[in-house]
């Protein structure tokens, strides 16, 4: 189930927007906080120095009106953060910065071989203990920069460094530079604002500032803002590979994804689930947010009423709340609240996105037999999770996925559904209107396309 899966990070440019720039960049970061709720950070440039202002916590809670007047200058580089590599520590908030202020960086996505990098630092003396994975990506570049090399020189030197997933942003005094990996696992976006140009993870960053999108930045794709206005280099052959994840949870409903708005693909899923699973009820109900369009296709197609059967509390978030042991055994019930009225005496079709370690929907068709369901099937609008993310999502090892060792049958009887029913594979590729080939699957399929090393050893490959 979603929830179970932790969010990846989000990524801001703005390059030549006026001296307002991190003014700007702070409802854009607030524009993509489902991407990450622990820290975020903004720097910025006037031209002459870098400034930064970084914290732990939501948006709203990071930056005050001081701390945005600190902040002069037409550049800036903002980021909230999940983390997967590094932990979640003051330390590792980003833009990545360090003391020189050379340069700044944001990173989404992960690295899962950086020996290649490691060594690199380790063999020019220019390894920090206890760097993660961004903040060797940004120390490989400055090492190049300290040297002489322009920015995107230091970058076409570095990126073979860079084994595994990126979204990745570099500033310096005077140029912004976006960078994908070849295989474009995260998206990342440009839009022209204020005769500037503004980088971003999702479309709908580039919405809130009614910043006009021009494209995407394309796998191996280095992109520079600078004076001369933007440049691109190819620096690697691309093969669009797009975490197909980003379409059925990460990513807001109202974002645009390699030419599809996502609310529409998740639609979609629903209308499918309701070809291959249709069920005699009397009620739908979504898991709030993400499962909702998915939830209305499926009413749509079988002419089961759509009902809201769980409200949700939107001010619970990990960075705020370290709860006790007795809060944490309150598990779901923290985050959703159930409305007895909609499901008493009722047969109930339960829609999600996705079921991870099984947990919390054994909470939910729980709570729903408490409130008097008669019947609860569970509908889940992608395929069964059978293998880990090493691309910048935070789920558990494969021995915690519960479809990875349990038959559906058994993770039927586990959460106490009367059914349960997942998205085929098949179904889940149709609905996006795209070809397989230009998504990344591996959470389903194992098939990783950037090389994991050593991680695939410890990975049961199902037949």
């Amino acid at each position: 189930m979603s929830a179970e899966i932790g969010e990846k990070c989000a990524v801001v440019g703005l390059y030549d927007v006026g001296l307002a720039a991190a003014r700007l960049a702070v409802p854009a970061l607030w524009s993509l906080q489902h991407r990450g709720q622990e820290s975020s950070g903004i720097v910025v440039s006037d031209g002459e120095m870098l400034r930064a202002h970084r914290g732990m916590g939501l948006v709203a809670r990071v930056y005050e009106e001081k701390d945005i007047d600190a902040l002069p200058g037409s550049i800036a580089l903002g980021h909230n953060r999940y983390s997967t590599d590094g932990g979640s520590t003051v330390d590792h908030v980003q833009p990545v910065v360090r003391e020189d202020m050379l340069v700044a960086s944001a990173h989404n996505g992960n690295l899962p071989v950086t020996d290649a990098l490691r060594d690199f630092l380790m063999e020019h003396d220019a390894l920090i203990s206890g760097s993660n994975d961004s903040e060797m990506m940004t120390d490989a570049i400055r090492y190049h920069m300290s040297r002489g090399a322009s920015l995107e020189e230091a970058i076409i030197e570095s990126f073979p460094l860079f084994t595994g997933a990126f979204s990745f942003l570099v500033m310096t005094k005077d140029k912004i530079a976006a960078v994908r990996d070849q295989f474009g696992i995260r998206p990342l976006s440009i839009g022209r604002i204020n005769g500037g140009y503004m980088f971003a993870s999702e479309t709908c960053a580039l919405n809130t500032l009614q910043a006009k999108h021009l494209r995407d930045v394309q796998p191996g794709e280095l992109v520079i803002a600078g004076q001369d206005g933007l440049r691109s280099f190819e620096i690697a052959t691309g093969k669009q590979k797009l975490d197909i994840f980003e379409l059925v949870y990460f990513a807001r409903p109202d974002s645009v994804l390699l030419g599809k708005r996502v609310n529409e693909v998740r639609r979609n899923f629903g209308f499918h689930l309701a070809d291959e699973h249709s069920i005699k009820a009397d009620v739908v109900i979504p898991i709030p947010d993400s499962a909702i369009p998915a939830a209305e296709g499926y009413s749509e197609k079988t002419g089961i009423p759509l009902r809201h059967g769980f409200a949700k509390n939107r001010y619970i978030h990990r960075t705020f709340i370290q709860p006790d042991q007795r809060l944490r055994e309150m598990g779901v019930r923290l985050k959703l609240d159930i409305i007895p009225e909609v499901v008493a005496g009722k047969r109930v079709v339960i829609v999600d996105d996705s079921i991870v370690r099984a947990t919390t929907a054994r909470d939910l068709v729980s709570m729903l037999r408490g409130a008097g369901a008669i019947e609860v099937h569970f509908m889940v609008s992608s395929p069964p999770v059978k293998y880990p993310d090493f691309y910048g999502i935070d789920t558990p090892n494969q021995s915690k996925l519960a479809a990875a060792h349990m038959s559906i049958e058994e993770i039927r009887k586990s959460i106490g559904a009367n059914s349960l029913h997942y998205l085929s594979y098949e179904g889940l590729i149709k609905a996006t209107g795209l070809p397989e080939d230009v998504f990344c699957t591996s959470c389903f399929t194992g098939n990783y396309p950037i090389d994991i090393g050593v991680k695939r050893e410890g990975i049961i490959f199902h037949v």
